[in-house]
Formats: structure tokens, sequence, C-alpha cells
């Protein structure tokens, strides 16, 4: 390894330095020419709230059964695999924003999401910790036989979120800006939908406004993605195009443990994983907690399918099937784990 001291120095031979090589961060600059970015940055600032702040005095977790809070805490914590990879997600992105010098208010509003799916992240961290009175979902000492078959639901869950951390990684160097903003904008335009139903459905007030707080996050991580699709798409070439297809038939797998059921053929689970979270599911809705029903999910992913197709068709991009809610289009088969770029 060599040392400064070895590096050949360049002041004393030209008046000027040489150019600087990409990916860099340097040279700085604060171009703004995208007006909505501004706008959302603006948004974000006048909206930005506090986990700890919410009516946590109102909550007592003792009013619920061991079975109840345990099927609760596993519904937090299947949110936490896809929130609590947000923020490094969306870091990594922030960071390639500043590599690619992108303009101010973009570079901005990546640091907002960053921002606010780090309260989601410590939301589900706090919720998780009330109900089972414990940290950690993995070293809890389940006091029931739900809990227990959950807890095993949640170490495959992790196992399987672990994979596609890597793959991300490996991903995003490999991709246009543009390119990861049709992953980002999946996630958000389905999200958006059942933090709604769950805020109008859930009847303790902190989760209510947990839920209205961060659906109203991810509408404006929407407004970010369309922006900058009205700004790029229509200078997208067609290799670009066809990856955007399969990133969405990818996506749609991925998200679906959250916001729908795992594909089994996708996801590496045991034979009773669903079973087992429908059971919990439903001892939750039961206890007051409003987790979509199995129909009134699948109804969320065909409309949060259908709304991106209509994105997506203006710019003559492709979309891909998804037999799973009826939706036709162009088959994709061979989705490579390695190149997805999970995001929620």
């Amino acid at each position: 390894m060599s040392s400064s001291k070895d590096r050949p120095k360049l002041a004393d031979k030209m008046e000027f330095p040489p150019e600087i090589e990409g990916p860099n961060i340097y040279p700085l600059s604060w171009v703004s020419k995208t007006l909505k970015m501004e706008e959302i940055w603006q948004a974000s600032q006048r909206e930005f709230w506090d986990p700890q702040k919410l009516s946590w005095e109102t909550f007592d977790p003792s009013r619920y059964s061991w079975e109840e809070r345990e099927s609760i805490a596993y519904w937090w914590t299947i949110l936490s695999v896809f929130d609590a990879s947000a923020p490094p997600v969306f870091a990594a992105a922030l960071i390639k924003t500043y590599e690619a010098h992108e303009e101010d208010p973009v570079r901005r509003c990546f640091f907002s999401v960053t921002r606010d799916e780090q309260n989601h992240e410590q939301f589900c961290g706090m919720a998780i910790t009330k109900l089972l009175e414990h940290s950690d979902p993995l070293t809890y000492i389940p006091k029931t036989d739900i809990g227990l078959r959950l807890q095993k639901n949640t170490r495959w869950l992790y196992y399987n979120g672990s994979r596609y951390w890597t793959g991300y990684k490996n991903a995003v160097p490999k991709y246009s800006l543009a390119v990861l903003f049709s992953s980002f904008l999946m996630g958000e335009i389905a999200a958006a939908t059942i933090f709604q139903q769950m805020a109008k459905n859930s009847t303790e007030l902190v989760f209510q406004e947990a839920f209205k707080n961060i659906g109203r996050d991810e509408g404006r991580h929407m407004a970010i993605c369309m922006s900058l699709m009205e700004r790029d798409y229509p200078k997208l070439c067609l290799e670009d195009r066809a990856i955007i297809t399969k990133q969405i038939r990818a996506g749609y797998l991925f998200l679906s443990a959250v916001l729908f059921e795992p594909p089994m053929e996708f996801w590496d689970l045991p034979k009773d994983f669903i079973a087992n979270q429908r059971e919990g599911e439903e001892i939750s809705r039961a206890a007051g907690f409003g987790i979509p029903t199995y129909d009134a999910k699948k109804e969320n992913w065909k409309s949060a399918m259908l709304n991106l197709k209509g994105v997506l068709d203006k710019y003559d991009i492709p979309f891909p099937a998804i037999p799973e809610v009826g939706i036709s289009g162009q088959e994709v088969l061979d989705i490579d784990l390695d190149d997805i770029i999970p995001v929620f």
C-alpha cells in the first residue's frame, strides 16, 4: 500500500488539476432546475414527525392476551423486514445521487426519504418492544404456541431479507437512477394504500397516528419518483426500459411478503409459513388491529399495479404480467435474485 509520500505531486507540474474520475461526490454543485423537487423537500420539512411524541400514553399492551400481543408484534416485525432495510437502501441511493451529480433538491429529497424511513423503522421497534416487553423478536421467548410458530416465520423472513440486501448492494452500482426510481415507486404506491386502510381500521390511537404519518410519507416519496420519471423517462434507452419491466416483476414478488403473501416459488420459506401468518393475522384483526383481509390485500395490489402500469404506459415501457392479481402483460421468467432491487 503506497503512502502519500509515494504519490506523484501534480500541482507543481500543471496549472489546474486533472479531471476527477467518477463515480465521485466531487466536484460539488448546487444546481436547482426541477421546481417540483423543491416543493416536495419543503413539504418534507413541514411534515416531519417524531415517533416518540405520538400518543403512547394511551397504549396499554396488558389489555391484550399474549396471543394477541405476539400476533400484532409479528405484523410489525414483518413490516420491519422491509422498513428497517429502507434507511440503508435509501442511504445508498442518496450517495448515488451525489456521485451522479444530481440536482441539489433531488439530493435533499433522497435525504428526506432516508430520514422518513428511519422514523418508520423506529416505530416498528417501539411497537414490538412494548408489545413483547423485549427489544428483539428473535431472542424473545414466546409465551404461546402461535408466538413460537410466528417466531419461526420471522427467522425465515430475516434469512430471505439478508439475501436480497446482498443483491441490492450488487445491483445499485449497475443501474441508472432512472431504473432505481421505478423500483422505489412500486413500493410507495402500494404502501400508501395499505397504511391508509390500517389507519382507518385500527382501534389503537397511537397506531392510527403512525399509519397516517407513514402513509403521508409514502405518498410524498411517490411524488419524488413521479417527478423524476417525468424528467428522465422520455430519454430512456431501450435497454433500461427492458430492465424496468423486469424490476417491476421482481418488486412484486419481493414486496408481496408484506403487502400480500410471499410467493412460495420465489421466497425460501417452510410449508406452514402462510398458514401460521394467516392465523396470526386473524388473531390480530379480532383484537382490533386493522390488517386487511386476503381479498382486500389482493385488491390493493391489483389497484397499485394498475396505477403503476398507467404511469409506465405513458413512456412505452412494457408492463410485466402479474397473474397473481389478474394482470396480463409481458412474461418475465428469469428473475435473478442477485440483480433485483428490493425496496420499500
